[in-house]
């Protein structure tokens, strides 16, 4: 299997090497294919290595066929042992060892057999005095008795010799070795268990050196069950196929070997209970029931004898269980070609489920038929309907490989089907197989059109570089307004991801013209709806409601079914970014409600996320990180769903977590090109960078959100989420000590608001601006904003932003001496934090309210009470004690130019004019207060408290079609 196959097995390994230093030896045990062999390899070769003083390592590795071979065991130990070793023993015990290790006649007389044993412990007590000695026993199961029974005698008498057993046995699942007498007392059992299904996906990469399709991988891992023989074995097979690599039903290739070590016992069954598994292989969900309604005479005596040879068996309900999920896989390729036909026959004519039954008939089939081509095309929509979205790929599919070639059309339109109905499952890599398929062959340019569609669903939220994909499908669609309409509005959903809302804004237009003028509703409800979100997002929300009535009116309203699904979560989401929250959680979810398991996972996804960004804003903490958590298994890794995951951890996670997830979201967003989720995943790396109110973290909090100030600019983009951004802005350069800066940005952002801007734009934006006053000195008129602030939020149902301006306010009021007051705001602040599940925040409260007990104003106490900020505080006292201003930036991660600019405040509001002076008025300032001007969490500065401002991405796609979009 190669060392590249210790994947997973780190750890026990680096188990078993703790556990043989402690203990006289180690027995890995499992059923065969688990790894046992390569980890007595790799744990024999790390104790070697890092003992070098091992004096003899004695190996055997017996096969099934030496288990009858009297002491061929022992031979294979010996092998390495000198002749001079067995010289020293005595006459009697020498000649029975060498006579059982054929080098010389047997003894006459009957006591030979316990003059083996004698004499093999006296061989390892003499090796023993020499150096270590380890006894490498690989396959203890096919150990021949008589080398069992030495080893049993001579393991039991090693007390004080230094002699180690690093042993394996084959077991079967669930199973205790039998042959642990083999091995001192004392010894560890491991069991190996199996490779959960990412370390499988490795194993089967790096064992095959490419990746094979989802679907083909999923049938690895689900066969496999975690072996890594099994998974290897399976890979390589299926990658010798060639380019056809999927895999349909059971039919997954299992090599003959493998099916050798497997069916052993299987094939010395009658013919009748070989029947009986073979039909059971094939089908689904097999049980009694259905293998007597085939005609079988009496499938239970037949499970019976195969439950006797471990290889199926039947549950009290009469479900058919194979012993492992191989085990079926080569019980059906084991069989003739023609066999499998007559069993998947047999059950196309007794089960009575389209989808299954279907499917049966197609390997029944297996030639190109068009009536069995319209049959499966048929449960593929069937399927579908049902929710069932992999198994409709997985019949279309089918249906376009049993079409006849003379009918070239209809194959490429059942590909397509197939195309789009891999997309609605989230197999991306096969709806672009069958796509590009259809590109290269077709003549047909509506056709060529849907496979382009097909591949942009495909890219995800990676368009930045569709645009010659969107050029092509323009030039094969011109002359036909419902194709033009189509990649109109691709084009569209493009510029709103790339950012660019005024060509987003004419493609939307277009296509919803063009698709009037074609009769396309649907595709017309999904232009409506893009051009509704560029125009919300350029800061327009009259032409963004008029354009989102006037699709909710084609569609229907709120019940129009899967066309209207888009639009509830945007209304939901206008109404979220208007505070209009517990109006935007009961749409959408409702609307998670109604898509349940119909939708494709696009359409979960987008509404996962929107109702993660209002579980925030509501002070639903503990919810939405199970709802991020529901995104990240729909689609792990993509940038919505990080962006969602990270957004929850800031709310009710740790700001380590939020940070980690964020960047990784901001990587994913730059790598897509997507700079509309690039915005709200810096957005929340800000917000992390926020919370602890670390200077450190305040500055990578600016540069992240700098970034956003940009891009919004570049953008054109004015709606509420970015002037929230301007806020958690404004909050960390004040943070740094950057008021003026701060100031500017407050001012910025005050200029684009309008009569109609939401009420928690205002607060954040008061927030910000109370802290600013504060920093600069002017507590008073700080805490008057900030009271200011909470009043309006008091009115709001956005706890979360409420406890974070409680917060600010109750720092500032620490900082002010007004103890009470800031009493009062912090413990309502944690009273809240704690009952809405804000984790984040509750930790800053109560750091806030430990100060505030401690009696630890750091900051008033650095300067002198004379008001300076946190941060003025911090770089006071690193200067008084000599600092440069250089070491100052180093050790506080800012700028020199801003340690310069707050020096020269500091020296105003100290009323000192150089470095000699501040030291002098920082060690009075200490004195006075009694209080060592370091905080007490290892030098943090006292800083306003920070929390989280909640980010919000867009409602997402149309229905389920050939024309989803990706989530905006």
């Amino acid at each position: 299997m190669g060392a590249r196959s210790l994947t997973g097995r780190r750890e026990l390994l680096d188990a078993a090497r703790a556990e043989l230093t402690a203990r006289p030896g180690v027995l890995f045990h499992g059923p065969p294919g688990i790894g046992k062999s390569l980890l007595v390899a790799a744990l024999v070769a790390a104790v070697t290595a890092h003992a070098p003083s091992v004096g003899t390592v004695l190996h055997c590795s017996p096969a099934q066929e030496d288990a009858g071979l009297p002491f061929a065991g022992l031979v294979d130990l010996f092998t390495r042992v000198p002749e001079s070793a067995l010289e020293l023993l005595a006459p009697e015990p020498r000649a029975a060892l060498r006579a059982a290790l054929l080098r010389g006649p047997e003894p006459a007389d009957g006591r030979g057999r316990l003059a083996v044993r004698v004499a093999v412990l006296d061989v390892l007590r003499t090796l023993a005095a020499t150096g270590p000695v380890v006894l490498v026993l690989d396959g203890l199961q096919w150990l021949d008795e008589f080398t069992a029974e030495v080893l049993a005698f001579a393991v039991r008498r090693l007390d004080g010799l230094d002699v180690r057993v690093v042993a394996a046995e084959r077991v079967a699942d669930g199973e205790q070795p039998e042959r642990l007498r083999c091995c001192p007392p004392g010894t560890t059992e491991l069991p190996v268990p199996p490779l959960t299904d990412d370390e499988v996906a490795r194993l089967v990469r790096a064992g095959i050196g490419a990746d094979l399709p989802p679907g083909v991988l999923r049938a690895i891992q689900d066969a496999a069950a975690g072996n890594p023989l099994y998974a290897l074995e399976l890979g390589r097979a299926v990658a010798l196929r060639g380019p056809e690599r999927r895999v349909f039903g059971p039919a997954l290739p299992v090599p003959r070997r493998l099916r050798a070590l497997l069916l052993d016992e299987a094939r010395t069954l009658p013919e009748t209970a070989r029947r009986t598994l073979l039909l059971a292989s094939a089908a689904a969900r097999p049980d009694l029931t259905l293998l007597r309604a085939a005609g079988l005479p009496d499938p239970a005596a037949d499970l019976a004898q195969a439950e006797r040879l471990g290889v199926a068996t039947t549950d009290a309900g009469g479900t058919v269980r194979f012993r492992h999920p191989l085990i079926r896989a080569a019980v059906y390729a084991d069989a003739a070609e023609n066999d499998r036909r007559q069993a998947h026959a047999l059950l196309a004519r007794t089960i009575t489920e389209p989808v299954e039954q279907a499917r049966h008939l197609a390997h029944a089939r297996p030639h190109e038929d068009e009536a069995t081509a319209r049959t499966l095309l048929a449960a593929a929509e069937s399927a579908r309907r049902d929710g069932a979205l992999g198994a409709a790929s997985e019949l279309a599919g089918l249906a376009a490989r049993r079409t006849p070639g003379d009918r070239p059309a209809d194959r490429a339109d059942r590909l397509l089907a197939a195309a789009e109905y891999a997309c609605d499952a989230g197999q991306l890599q096969e709806a672009a197989e069958a796509a590009e398929t259809v590109l290269a062959a077709s003549s047909s340019a509506r056709r060529r059109v849907r496979a382009r569609l097909v591949l942009l669903r495909g890219a995800g939220q990676a368009l930045e570089g569709a645009r010659a994909l969107i050029q092509e499908g323009l030039r094969d669609a011109a002359g036909d307004p419902e194709a033009e309409a189509w990649l109109h509005h691709w084009a569209a959903v493009r510029g709103l991801l790339c950012g660019e809302l005024a060509e987003a804004a004419r493609h939307a237009r277009r296509a919803a013209r063009q698709a009037a003028v074609a009769g396309d509703t649907e595709t017309r409800i999904g232009a409506l709806a893009t051009l509704a979100r560029v125009r919300s997002l350029a800061g327009d929300p009259v032409a963004a409601d008029v354009a989102l009535k006037e699709a909710l009116a084609l569609a229907g309203g709120a019940d129009g079914g899967p066309q209207s699904w888009r639009l509830i979560r945007m209304r939901a989401i206008l109404a979220l970014d208007s505070d209009r929250v517990p109006e935007a959680r009961e749409q959408v979810v409702e609307l998670l409600a109604r898509i349940g398991e119909f939708a494709g996972v696009e359409e979960v996804m987008a509404t996962l996320v929107s109702l993660t960004r209002i579980q925030v804003r509501a002070g639903h903490c503990r919810e939405a990180l199970h709802t991020a958590a529901r995104c990240s298994r729909a689609v792990p890794q993509a940038a919505p769903a990080l962006y969602a995951a990270a957004l929850a951890a800031t709310a009710g996670g740790t700001a380590e977590e939020a940070r980690h997830l964020a960047e990784q979201a901001v990587r994913a967003s730059e790598a897509d090109g997507d700079r509309l989720f690039l915005l709200r995943a810096l957005a929340v790396r800000g917000q992390a960078g926020l919370l602890t109110g670390d200077p450190r973290e305040a500055a990578s909090a600016v540069e992240a959100l700098q970034r956003v100030r940009e891009l919004g600019t570049a953008m054109c983009a004015a709606d509420p989420p970015l002037l929230h951004w301007y806020g958690d802005l404004a909050e960390a350069l004040v943070l740094l000590g950057e008021t003026d800066e701060a100031e500017a940005v407050v001012r910025e952002a005050y200029a684009r608001t309008a009569g109609d801007t939401p009420g928690s734009v205002l607060a954040a934006l008061e927030r910000a601006e109370g802290l600013r006053e504060a920093g600069t000195g002017r507590a008073k008129e700080g805490a008057a904003r900030l009271r200011g602030a909470v009043d309006q939020l008091r009115q709001l149902p956005l706890p979360v932003e409420l406890v974070r301006t409680l917060i600010a306010l109750g720092a500032v009021e620490r900082r002010s001496r007004r103890r009470s007051a800031a009493r009062a705001v912090l413990g309502e602040a944690l009273e809240t934090a704690t009952r809405i599940g804000a984790a984040p925040l509750a930790a800053r409260a109560r750091d806030e309210l430990s100060r505030l007990d401690a009696g630890d104003r750091s900051g008033e106490a650095g300067a002198g009470g004379t008001g300076l900020t946190p941060t003025e505080a911090r770089i006071a006292e690193l200067v008084g004690g000599g600092a440069t201003n250089r070491e100052v930036a180093a050790k506080l991660f800012i700028s020199v130019k801003t340690v310069e600019g707050t020096l020269s405040r500091v020296y105003r509001k100290v009323g000192v004019r150089s470095r000699t002076a501040l030291a002098h008025a920082m060690a009075v300032a200490v004195i006075a207060s009694g209080a060592a001007v370091e905080s007490r969490d290892g030098g943090q500065a006292d800083v306003p408290a920070q929390a989280v401002t909640v980010s919000r991405p867009s409602p997402t796609r149309t229905p389920p079609s050939s024309r989803h979009t990706p989530l905006t």
